[in-house]
Protein backbone atom coordinates (compact mmCIF):
# COMPACT_ATOMS: atom_id res chain seq x y z
CA UNK A 1 0.00 0.00 0.00
CA UNK A 2 1.45 3.56 -1.06
CA UNK A 3 1.21 6.11 1.41
CA UNK A 4 3.00 9.26 -0.31
CA UNK A 5 2.36 9.27 -3.77
CA UNK A 6 2.80 12.03 -6.39
CA UNK A 7 0.96 12.72 -9.41
CA UNK A 8 2.66 14.55 -12.06
CA UNK A 9 4.46 16.61 -10.02
CA UNK A 10 6.43 20.19 -11.15
CA UNK A 11 8.79 21.44 -8.14
CA UNK A 12 11.04 24.36 -8.06
CA UNK A 13 10.43 28.06 -6.84
CA UNK A 14 9.18 31.64 -7.34
CA UNK A 15 11.68 34.20 -6.68
CA UNK A 16 10.66 37.97 -7.14
CA UNK A 17 7.71 36.63 -9.68
CA UNK A 18 10.20 34.49 -11.43
CA UNK A 19 9.58 30.71 -11.79
CA UNK A 20 12.36 28.27 -11.29
CA UNK A 21 11.57 24.70 -12.48
CA UNK A 22 13.95 21.66 -11.06
CA UNK A 23 11.57 18.92 -12.08
CA UNK A 24 8.75 18.03 -13.77
CA UNK A 25 5.98 15.03 -14.40
CA UNK A 26 7.25 13.38 -11.19
CA UNK A 27 5.48 10.31 -10.64
CA UNK A 28 6.31 8.79 -6.83
CA UNK A 29 5.52 6.72 -4.20
CA UNK A 30 6.52 5.17 -0.73
CA UNK A 31 5.28 2.63 -0.04
CA UNK A 32 3.90 1.13 3.97
CA UNK A 33 6.57 -0.99 5.57
CA UNK A 34 10.18 0.68 3.34
CA UNK A 35 12.92 3.00 3.61
CA UNK A 36 13.28 5.14 0.57
CA UNK A 37 16.56 7.15 0.08
CA UNK A 38 16.52 9.87 -1.93
CA UNK A 39 20.35 10.69 -3.56
CA UNK A 40 21.83 12.56 -6.21
CA UNK A 41 24.81 15.01 -7.37
CA UNK A 42 24.61 18.31 -5.52
CA UNK A 43 22.21 21.01 -7.39
CA UNK A 44 19.98 18.89 -8.60
CA UNK A 45 16.75 19.56 -6.65
CA UNK A 46 16.63 16.93 -3.32
CA UNK A 47 16.05 20.01 -0.76
CA UNK A 48 13.68 21.24 -2.78
CA UNK A 49 12.02 17.59 -3.32
CA UNK A 50 11.36 17.38 0.18
CA UNK A 51 10.32 20.66 1.13
CA UNK A 52 7.38 20.45 -1.56
CA UNK A 53 6.82 16.85 -0.05
CA UNK A 54 5.99 18.04 3.24
CA UNK A 55 3.82 20.80 2.17
CA UNK A 56 6.66 23.31 3.30
CA UNK A 57 6.75 24.79 0.09
CA UNK A 58 4.14 24.40 -2.69
CA UNK A 59 4.19 22.38 -5.68
CA UNK A 60 4.68 24.29 -9.16
CA UNK A 61 2.25 21.53 -10.57
CA UNK A 62 0.46 18.28 -10.09
CA UNK A 63 -0.03 17.46 -6.56
CA UNK A 64 0.85 15.21 -3.31
CA UNK A 65 -0.87 12.41 -1.54
CA UNK A 66 -0.32 11.36 2.11
CA UNK A 67 -2.30 8.29 3.43
CA UNK A 68 -4.81 9.96 0.45
CA UNK A 69 -4.93 13.29 1.35
CA UNK A 70 -3.98 16.34 -0.92
CA UNK A 71 -0.94 17.94 0.96
CA UNK A 72 -1.54 21.10 -0.32
CA UNK A 73 -5.09 21.17 0.66
CA UNK A 74 -4.78 19.97 4.83
CA UNK A 75 -4.08 22.33 7.62
CA UNK A 76 -0.74 22.89 9.40
CA UNK A 77 -2.25 20.88 12.12
CA UNK A 78 -3.86 17.76 10.13
CA UNK A 79 -0.19 17.93 8.26
CA UNK A 80 1.22 17.76 11.49
CA UNK A 81 -0.40 14.07 11.77
CA UNK A 82 0.42 13.09 8.38
CA UNK A 83 4.28 13.69 8.09
CA UNK A 84 7.24 13.98 10.71
CA UNK A 85 9.81 15.53 9.76
CA UNK A 86 13.55 15.96 10.87
CA UNK A 87 15.73 18.41 9.30
CA UNK A 88 20.13 19.01 8.68
CA UNK A 89 20.40 21.48 11.13
CA UNK A 90 21.80 20.98 14.05
CA UNK A 91 19.36 21.17 16.91
CA UNK A 92 20.73 23.21 20.49
CA UNK A 93 17.88 23.73 22.77
CA UNK A 94 18.80 24.49 26.56
CA UNK A 95 17.49 23.41 29.99
CA UNK A 96 16.11 20.93 27.88
CA UNK A 97 15.84 17.02 28.94
CA UNK A 98 15.67 14.34 26.06
CA UNK A 99 12.11 12.96 27.83
CA UNK A 100 10.69 16.23 27.28
CA UNK A 101 11.55 17.05 23.69
CA UNK A 102 10.54 13.58 22.46
CA UNK A 103 7.16 14.82 24.11
CA UNK A 104 7.20 17.42 22.23
CA UNK A 105 6.38 15.07 19.24
CA UNK A 106 2.68 14.25 20.76
CA UNK A 107 1.74 18.29 20.61
CA UNK A 108 -0.45 17.56 17.69
CA UNK A 109 -2.45 15.33 19.55
CA UNK A 110 -2.15 17.14 22.97
CA UNK A 111 -4.71 19.13 24.97
CA UNK A 112 -4.80 23.29 25.30
CA UNK A 113 -2.99 23.20 27.82
CA UNK A 114 -0.06 21.01 26.40
CA UNK A 115 -0.54 17.76 29.01
CA UNK A 116 -0.44 14.71 28.22
CA UNK A 117 -2.28 11.27 29.07
CA UNK A 118 -0.93 8.13 30.63
CA UNK A 119 -1.39 6.59 27.71
CA UNK A 120 0.93 9.26 25.61
CA UNK A 121 3.49 9.09 28.21
CA UNK A 122 3.97 5.62 27.42
CA UNK A 123 4.24 6.31 23.69
CA UNK A 124 7.63 8.86 24.62
CA UNK A 125 8.78 6.06 26.94
CA UNK A 126 9.01 3.42 24.40
CA UNK A 127 10.05 5.36 21.91
CA UNK A 128 12.66 6.50 23.90
CA UNK A 129 13.72 2.82 23.93
CA UNK A 130 13.46 2.37 20.72
CA UNK A 131 16.31 4.60 20.32
CA UNK A 132 18.07 2.96 22.93
CA UNK A 133 18.28 6.13 25.35
CA UNK A 134 16.59 4.99 28.00
CA UNK A 135 19.01 5.61 30.32
CA UNK A 136 19.98 9.52 29.57
CA UNK A 137 16.01 10.27 29.79
CA UNK A 138 16.54 12.54 32.24
CA UNK A 139 19.80 14.02 30.47
CA UNK A 140 20.06 17.39 29.41
CA UNK A 141 19.46 17.26 25.35
CA UNK A 142 22.55 19.39 25.41
CA UNK A 143 24.73 17.37 27.08
CA UNK A 144 24.31 14.13 24.49
CA UNK A 145 26.67 13.42 21.91
CA UNK A 146 25.60 14.39 17.91
CA UNK A 147 24.44 11.06 17.49
CA UNK A 148 22.75 10.91 20.71
CA UNK A 149 20.93 13.69 19.37
CA UNK A 150 20.14 12.54 16.21
CA UNK A 151 18.74 9.58 17.95
CA UNK A 152 16.20 11.68 20.26
CA UNK A 153 15.28 13.66 17.10
CA UNK A 154 14.47 10.65 15.65
CA UNK A 155 12.22 9.27 18.41
CA UNK A 156 10.38 12.70 18.51
CA UNK A 157 9.82 12.06 15.19
CA UNK A 158 8.54 8.59 15.94
CA UNK A 159 6.37 9.59 18.74
CA UNK A 160 4.67 12.22 16.61
CA UNK A 161 2.77 8.91 15.06
CA UNK A 162 2.35 9.65 11.53
CA UNK A 163 2.32 7.13 8.68
CA UNK A 164 5.30 9.40 6.67
CA UNK A 165 8.50 10.34 8.36
CA UNK A 166 10.84 12.49 6.28
CA UNK A 167 14.64 13.16 7.66
CA UNK A 168 17.12 15.56 5.66
CA UNK A 169 20.19 14.41 6.07
CA UNK A 170 19.73 12.45 9.08
CA UNK A 171 23.49 10.95 9.31
CA UNK A 172 25.43 14.67 8.73
CA UNK A 173 27.69 15.47 11.08
CA UNK A 174 27.92 12.06 12.27
CA UNK A 175 31.06 9.52 12.37
CA UNK A 176 30.87 6.43 10.60
CA UNK A 177 30.04 4.00 13.61
CA UNK A 178 27.00 6.65 14.34
CA UNK A 179 25.91 6.76 10.33
CA UNK A 180 25.36 2.91 10.25
CA UNK A 181 23.64 2.73 13.77
CA UNK A 182 21.70 5.69 12.37
CA UNK A 183 20.52 4.15 8.98
CA UNK A 184 20.33 1.19 10.29
CA UNK A 185 17.44 2.31 12.88
CA UNK A 186 15.63 3.77 10.42
CA UNK A 187 15.38 0.76 8.35
CA UNK A 188 14.38 -1.33 11.18
CA UNK A 189 11.62 1.01 12.06
CA UNK A 190 10.07 1.41 8.73
CA UNK A 191 9.64 -2.74 8.78
CA UNK A 192 8.74 -3.18 12.10
CA UNK A 193 6.32 -0.12 12.08
CA UNK A 194 4.66 -0.35 9.17
CA UNK A 195 5.68 3.55 8.31
CA UNK A 196 7.12 4.71 5.12
CA UNK A 197 10.41 6.66 5.82
CA UNK A 198 11.56 8.87 3.07
CA UNK A 199 15.64 10.34 3.67
CA UNK A 200 17.90 11.96 1.44
CA UNK A 201 21.25 10.92 1.97
CA UNK A 202 24.85 11.70 0.58
CA UNK A 203 25.61 8.22 2.17
CA UNK A 204 26.43 6.04 -1.08
CA UNK A 205 27.13 3.34 0.28
CA UNK A 206 25.31 2.86 3.34
CA UNK A 207 22.42 3.65 1.01
CA UNK A 208 22.95 0.69 -1.38
CA UNK A 209 22.69 -1.74 1.84
CA UNK A 210 19.73 -0.38 3.57
CA UNK A 211 17.13 1.40 1.08
CA UNK A 212 14.43 -0.88 -0.06
CA UNK A 213 14.36 1.26 -2.78
CA UNK A 214 15.83 3.90 -4.51
CA UNK A 215 14.77 7.70 -5.87
CA UNK A 216 18.04 8.57 -8.02
CA UNK A 217 17.92 11.90 -8.88
CA UNK A 218 19.40 14.25 -11.10
CA UNK A 219 19.02 17.26 -13.49
CA UNK A 220 17.43 14.88 -16.27
CA UNK A 221 14.33 13.25 -13.57
CA UNK A 222 14.54 10.19 -10.99
CA UNK A 223 14.78 6.88 -11.51
CA UNK A 224 13.39 4.70 -9.30
CA UNK A 225 14.42 1.16 -8.14
CA UNK A 226 15.61 -1.11 -5.77
CA UNK A 227 19.37 -0.12 -4.88
CA UNK A 228 20.85 -3.71 -7.28
CA UNK A 229 19.05 -3.05 -10.16
CA UNK A 230 19.95 0.55 -10.15
CA UNK A 231 23.66 -0.55 -10.02
CA UNK A 232 23.57 -3.71 -12.81
CA UNK A 233 21.60 -0.81 -15.16
CA UNK A 234 24.83 1.41 -14.81
CA UNK A 235 22.20 4.35 -13.35
CA UNK A 236 24.84 5.12 -10.63
CA UNK A 237 27.80 5.50 -13.26
CA UNK A 238 25.50 7.59 -15.79
CA UNK A 239 24.80 10.01 -12.60
CA UNK A 240 28.00 10.44 -10.74
CA UNK A 241 30.20 10.31 -14.27
CA UNK A 242 33.47 12.63 -13.62
CA UNK A 243 36.78 12.24 -14.83
CA UNK A 244 38.28 12.40 -11.27
CA UNK A 245 36.51 9.27 -10.40
CA UNK A 246 34.17 6.61 -11.27
CA UNK A 247 31.55 4.20 -10.00
CA UNK A 248 32.88 0.89 -9.17
CA UNK A 249 29.50 -1.74 -9.77
CA UNK A 250 31.73 -4.99 -8.55
CA UNK A 251 31.79 -3.18 -4.65
CA UNK A 252 29.46 -0.30 -5.04
CA UNK A 253 32.64 1.98 -3.97
CA UNK A 254 33.71 5.36 -5.34
CA UNK A 255 36.82 4.91 -7.19
CA UNK A 256 39.61 7.63 -7.58
CA UNK A 257 40.41 7.87 -11.46
CA UNK A 258 44.77 8.23 -11.18
CA UNK A 259 47.07 8.86 -13.93
CA UNK A 260 48.15 5.02 -14.47
CA UNK A 261 51.76 5.19 -16.53
CA UNK A 262 53.47 1.92 -15.51
CA UNK A 263 52.10 -1.32 -15.97
CA UNK A 264 52.41 -4.59 -14.05
CA UNK A 265 51.51 -7.60 -13.23
CA UNK A 266 49.72 -8.95 -10.68
CA UNK A 267 48.18 -12.55 -9.49
CA UNK A 268 46.79 -13.71 -6.14
CA UNK A 269 44.43 -14.63 -3.47
CA UNK A 270 41.15 -12.27 -3.80
CA UNK A 271 41.50 -10.00 -0.38
CA UNK A 272 45.25 -8.93 -0.42
CA UNK A 273 45.16 -8.50 -4.39
CA UNK A 274 42.13 -5.97 -3.82
CA UNK A 275 43.66 -3.94 -1.61
CA UNK A 276 47.13 -4.06 -3.30
CA UNK A 277 45.33 -3.17 -6.29
CA UNK A 278 44.22 0.15 -4.55
CA UNK A 279 47.64 0.70 -3.96
CA UNK A 280 49.12 0.35 -7.00
CA UNK A 281 46.81 2.18 -8.42
CA UNK A 282 47.69 4.78 -5.78
CA UNK A 283 51.66 4.76 -7.34
CA UNK A 284 50.14 4.90 -10.63
CA UNK A 285 50.71 1.52 -12.31
CA UNK A 286 48.02 -0.38 -14.76
CA UNK A 287 47.61 -4.06 -13.85
CA UNK A 288 47.92 -5.90 -17.22
CA UNK A 289 48.54 -9.48 -18.15
CA UNK A 290 52.10 -10.45 -18.70
CA UNK A 291 53.99 -7.12 -18.37
CA UNK A 292 57.79 -7.11 -17.66
CA UNK A 293 57.21 -7.59 -14.00
CA UNK A 294 54.55 -9.76 -12.07
CA UNK A 295 53.56 -9.69 -8.48
CA UNK A 296 52.63 -13.23 -7.10
CA UNK A 297 50.84 -12.89 -3.16
CA UNK A 298 51.05 -15.80 -2.16
CA UNK A 299 51.62 -17.43 1.94
CA UNK A 300 50.34 -13.83 3.39
CA UNK A 301 53.14 -12.16 1.63
CA UNK A 302 53.94 -10.78 -1.68
CA UNK A 303 57.01 -11.64 -4.07
CA UNK A 304 58.51 -10.17 -7.15
CA UNK A 305 61.06 -12.77 -8.86
CA UNK A 306 63.04 -14.11 -5.56
CA UNK A 307 62.65 -10.97 -3.40
CA UNK A 308 60.00 -11.26 -0.80
CA UNK A 309 57.51 -8.35 1.06
CA UNK A 310 56.04 -8.81 4.53
CA UNK A 311 53.62 -5.53 3.44
CA UNK A 312 52.43 -3.42 0.80
CA UNK A 313 54.55 -0.67 2.15
CA UNK A 314 57.63 -2.93 1.14
CA UNK A 315 56.21 -3.63 -1.69
CA UNK A 316 55.68 -0.16 -2.99
CA UNK A 317 59.43 0.82 -2.19
CA UNK A 318 60.61 -2.10 -4.37
CA UNK A 319 58.65 -1.12 -7.39
CA UNK A 320 59.55 2.78 -7.09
Amino acid sequence: MSLLTTTDLSIGYIHRKEKTTVQTGLQLEVRRGEMVCLIGPNGCGKSTLLRTLAGLQPPLGGQVKISGQTIQKVSAAERAQLISLVLTDRVEIENATVRSIVAMGRHPYSNWWGTLSEAEVAKVDDAIRMVHLQKKAGQLFAELSDGEKQRVMIAKAFVQDTPVIMLDEPTAHLDLPNRVEIMLLLHRLAHRSGKAILLSTHELDMALQAADRIWLMTEKGIEVGVPEDLVLQGSFSDAFLSSNFFFNPANGNFSMNYHLDKEIELVGEKTRLYWTLRALARAGYAVVEKADRCIVIENGCWRIGEDTFQTIEELLQSIH
